[in-house]
């Protein structure tokens, strides 16, 4: 319902006085009403500092028809959303439709019902008044999303720096546990000497997210540039199960390859890191006495890799939330958590810089399997 009726204002356009004085005693007692009995007239008030919230234009006019009038209103940018009805004897359906081509929203045939008349200029006015409150929504959700990007460029300008800053004091420290480790563990005690690999693990850990920070930052810039050469995916996946041995316990780790060798052109080092992330993982997540295998298949255009476990399985509700950055689900069992936070987003990220896809299939209490594709020829 309109709060305040009499403040909209229509203009009826009309050169028969009948007409027009017809219209206005039908109409003034709930709006403001404007005449004018050609089409220069109308478009004069129509574009004026006051314009009217609607016009019921007559099409049969000297000089000036009505189309013509509806057709100039709807050129200027201040014409543009004021609804127009169109109130005429003619009745052939390609009038009706040349009407709705010059812009207007409705078309009453003469002679008209006044009840009918009066629903439709009150539908339109509140259809107008419902695209205004849209269109200010829209504006303040505009101007929103401009604070929030801006506050998000600070933000991760902020981060980036941060993290860049780290890197050098943590490599540091790695390098003096790694000497630590060569030149003094045999000082130490059992304890001391499990208590400085614990220490080291972690190091590397926090490396490894550091620069995954960065190389995702790079990444969603469109600054990370790739390293192309040709390898053998059995191997680096041969490798990654080795680098990952001490996390195994009794779990199964297995290749699974119709060929000995698989060759790819990609940057080895990300799809390293890629294989490694998901096979981390896998192993969080699968039972010590599980199994997960690393699945390689050669295709005519493009190459899958899908590393399979047994373990609890992710509910459907949070796959798609779990490339997300920063993004953490957890499942109906156990309470535990399937993503690192990072890892995934940059696993994402990185096929997708190959021009790859990733996905991720599972169903709950049988176990998860994330797969990327890379094509076979790598494309810069």
């Amino acid at each position: 319902m309109i709060n305040d009726p009499n403040q909209n204002t229509i203009l009826v356009v009309d050169d028969t006085p009948d007409n027009v004085a017809l219209l206005s005693s039908l109409l003034k007692g709930d709006y403001r009403i404007k005449v004018a009995t050609n089409g220069e007239k109308a478009l004069s008030i129509a574009l004026g500092d006051n314009p009217p919230d609607l016009i019921l234009l007559d099409i049969l006019m000297p000089e000036l028809d009505g189309y013509a009038v509806c057709s100039r209103l709807k050129a200027y940018e201040s014409g543009r959303n004021i609804p127009v009805i169109f109130l005429s004897a003619l009745n052939e359906t390609m009038d009706i439709v040349k009407a709705f081509s010059a812009g207007g929203v409705d078309y009453v045939t003469k002679p008209f019902h006044p009840e009918e008349v009066k629903v439709r200029v009150a539908t339109h006015l509140r259809i107008r008044q419902l695209q205004t409150e849209l269109e200010d929504h829209n504006e303040e959700l505009r101007e929103s999303y401009t604070k929030l990007r801006e506050l998000e460029s600070l933000r991760d300008s902020l981060t980036h720096m941060i993290i860049h800053d780290m890197r050098t004091p943590l490599t540091s420290i790695s390098g003096y546990l790694q000497s630590l480790q060569m030149y003094e563990a045999d000082k130490l005690s059992d304890d001391g000497r499990e208590f400085l690999s614990i220490v080291m693990e972690s190091t590397e850990s926090l490396i490894e997210m550091v620069n995954s920070l960065l190389d995702i930052s790079k990444m969603e810039a469109g600054k990370m540039s790739l390293s192309l050469e040709s390898f053998d995916l059995v191997s680096v996946a041969k490798d990654v199960i080795t680098k990952l041995n001490s996390l195994k316990e009794g779990r199964r780790i297995e290749v699974d390859s119709a060929d000995d060798s698989v060759m790819v052109t990609a940057d080895s080092n990300l799809v390293y890191r890629v294989i490694q992330n998901l096979l981390s993982n896998a192993i969080k997540f699968t039972p010590t006495d599980g199994e997960i295998r690393i699945v390689i298949e050669p295709g005519e255009k493009e190459i899958s890799v899908s590393i399979r476990d047994n373990g609890p399985g992710i509910p459907e509700e949070y796959r798609a939330k779990i490339f997300e950055k920063f993004g953490q689900v957890e499942g109906q069992t156990q309470h535990k958590r399937y993503s690192t936070g990072l890892g995934l987003t940059f696993c994402k990220l990185a096929i997708e810089a190959h021009h790859g896809k990733i996905c991720v299939e599972s169903e709950v209490g049988k176990g998860s399997t994330f797969r990327f594709t890379l094509p076979t020829v790598g494309k810069e």
